[in-house]
């Protein structure tokens, strides 16, 4: 425990003899030094900055394979996962513990991490040469060891991947409490040499994106005791949201293909049963399964002890924005401490958009966390969003002070299919009809928005007087009569006017990879911590989509889908993908609801004509100033308006080709 420095003036003070003080100097001065050689001691408190000072050529590299407890591959013998450490030999040889950052991963093998798609390799004794991306790098230097994790069923492991289930968590959990001394770990594969993690402090976080960083959500949400941070960045809070919106189908494959992805050849020889279980849990009719329930992790955010750095691209298309909103708001629900960045991005590592303040911000989450460094980090603003490529701004809390739920409803306007949007329901009786087309996208309605077409209604604010501002997620409760068993809906939020965005839908979700490289941290021969330099892919557009939400109203009921009655109006509510954007004065604000939004859903077995009701129709928009923002920005004429939309551009190809929660 630190010794405060008023607590020692304090006993000075009170001594009468000389002797008595001369001892207690001693005393005081040995605890001090005690205490100094500890990171979370009183020097530690004074710390503002980890620094480079151990030597990263002369890291210890090691493997050793951790029992998970699980026999999942059912081969009659516990499943251990290979855990590959590169640490600092300085603080070892003086007998000093050190914290651990550890990403665990499917990826290690199959697929690659970050941009430049880096793999492990190893040296003949089967110890890490290469470690992806620049975390070991940079940090071993300044006192931390790193940890790659091979997930259950990957690369060096034994098991079987289970998307996000029971195994995968298991597998990553037993090395924190390894870390903590809970858990066996051996020297070899199949050996019974034991390996104790002597070097360790236990104090870890845990990083990754995408699945990675799923994981660590994952773990986080056991309250594994020793996991003192994670850092998530585009990732999943809950599998079923990954593949389905309220039973609409997101992708045409399911969590038994992403297995066969990563999965190692032996884990493939051996994991037929779990395969067969991922079938049979997850069925396309997006149905809510126990299957699903085992992988929610927002439901458990009660448990985590950890503190959470969420990272998500606002127009990340591949892990949906849904994911980090729900996530944030159970965090915020249960007093977690956390911090957020959100970029115009898509499904990008903030190493690729906006590399020096990323690393810088890391050093300093990770200093305090796991070093115990008073670096204020805590205390700075929560939230940093990109309001255009480059440019950011902060708050001091997320969803920022004052921003409440508005109810906008859609009104009828005097063309089909093109209605306004206010504060006041629609008459008795209104309605609005559309037919749903699966070879148009939310980019096709919104460059439509403002002319009547038959495949979606779209519902325009008045031009806004002043800026309004939209900050977290959103609801839109339809009110629809199919003519058909089966309907899918679509609701698309969207701000009408020019600007100059992220390219997200292009090949590099926002940015473009150069040919130059930094540096970041140490280098050997096998291991290079300089990556190529990136910068925004930029796209001036007329209109932005903004946010999303999709559902399938044969689950108006709940978990469980059903037929539909032709000629029988159903209620239900889409949410939509949690987001930070500002629709400038000058712009206007739309909604649209309409079908199968192509390349983002699977269309439905039937092509349905669906009637809206107006009156049971809304939306629930988190504005900052909630409803009187709106209407004092819809009231008067606006000092600039943006142009109509004669030719308008946007973003087009809005999904990837191949969806892989690693991947772009």
């Amino acid at each position: 425990m630190p010794i405060a420095a008023r607590s020692i003036r304090t006993r000075f003070r009170s001594l009468r003899s000389p002797a008595r003080a001369r001892l207690l100097v001693v005393a005081v001065a040995a605890a001090l030094t005690a205490v100094f050689l500890t990171p979370l001691g009183a020097q530690a408190a004074r710390a503002k900055e980890s620094r480079p000072v151990y030597s990263y050529a002369n890291a210890i590299r090691e493997s050793v394979w951790v029992d998970t407890g699980l026999d999942e591959d059912r081969d009659g013998r516990t499943d251990r996962v290979a855990v590959d450490i590169v640490r600092p030999r300085e603080p070892a040889a003086q007998g000093r513990r050190v914290p651990v950052i550890m990403d665990a991963s499917p990826y290690y093998s199959c697929c690659g991490r970050g941009n430049e798609s880096q793999l492990k390799t190893y040296d003949a004794q089967g110890d890490v040469v290469q470690m992806p991306l620049f975390y070991d790098n940079y940090f071993v230097p300044r006192g931390y060891a790193f940890i790659g994790v091979d997930l259950a069923g990957t690369n060096r492991s034994d098991g079987c991947v289970d998307i996000g289930g029971p195994s995968d968590v298991a597998s990553a959990k037993a090395v924190v409490d390894w870390l903590n001394g809970r858990a066996r770990g051996y020297t070899t594969r199949t050996g019974t040499q034991r390996a104790a993690a002597s070097w360790s402090n236990g104090r870890t976080g845990m990083i990754g994106k995408s699945w990675d960083g799923t994981i660590a959500n994952g773990v986080a949400a056991t309250g594994v005791e020793g996991l003192k941070t994670i850092v998530p960045i585009s990732s999943i809070s809950s599998w079923y949201d990954y593949y389905f919106a309220k039973g609409a189908p997101l992708y045409d494959s399911g969590p038994d293909w992403l297995s066969n992805y990563v999965e190692s050849p032996q884990a493939q020889a051996h994991c037929a049963a779990v395969q067969q279980e991922l079938v049979d849990g997850a069925p396309r009719t997006g149905d809510w399964t126990p299957l699903w329930s085992g992988r929610d992790y927002a439901a458990e955010a009660g448990k985590v002890r950890a503190s959470v750095f969420v990272v998500h691209g606002m127009q990340d298309l591949n892990v949906r924005t849904k994911n980090f909103g729900q996530w944030w708001d159970a965090l915020a629900a249960h007093g977690v401490e956390r911090k957020i960045w959100l970029s115009q991005t898509g499904h990008v590592d903030p190493f690729d958009y906006r590399r020096a303040d990323w690393v810088a911000t890391l050093h300093q989450w990770f200093d305090h966390y796991l070093l115990g460094y008073d670096n204020g980090i805590e205390r700075q603003p929560m939230a940093d969003v990109e309001r255009h490529p480059d440019q950011w701004s902060t708050d001091r809390s997320w969803p920022p002070a004052g921003t409440r739920d508005a109810v906008l409803r859609p009104l009828p306007g005097a063309a089909p299919g093109v209605g306004g949007l206010g504060t006041t329901a629609a008459p008795a009786g209104a309605s609005e009809t559309f037919t749903d087309d699966p070879a148009v996208d939310e980019t096709g309605w919104a460059a439509a928005v403002d002319r009547p077409t038959a495949e979606k209604a779209g519902f325009l604010s008045k031009p806004l007087t002043q800026d309004l501002r939209l900050s977290g997620s959103s609801r839109v409760t339809v009110t629809a009569t199919p003519t058909t068993t089966s309907a899918h809906l679509s609701a698309v939020l969207v701000d009408l006017g020019p600007d100059t965005i992220r390219d997200y839908a292009g090949a590099g979700a926002g940015i473009l990879t150069g040919t130059d490289r930094t540096c970041w941290g140490d280098s050997t021969a096998g291991d290079s911590a300089c990556y190529k330099v990136t910068s925004a892919a930029k796209k001036a557009v007329d209109y932005t989509v903004f946010s999303r939400g999709w559902a399938d109203l044969g689950h108006y009921a709940g978990g469980t889908g059903r037929p539909l009655t032709p000629g029988t109006p159903y209620t239900i509510t889409l949410d939509l993908h949690a987001t930070d954007h500002v629709v400038p004065a000058g712009h206007r604000l739309a909604l649209i609801v309409a079908g199968t939004d192509r390349d983002l859903i699977d269309p439905p077995a039937s092509r349905p004509t669906l009637t809206l009701d107006l009156t049971r129709t809304a939306a629930n928009l988190p504005l900052v100033g909630g409803v009187r923002a709106f209407v004092k920005a819809t009231s008067g004429t606006p000092a600039r308006v943006a142009p109509a939309l004669s030719h308008p551009a946007g973003v087009a190809g809005p999904r990837p080709a191949t969806p892989v929660p690693g991947e772009r």
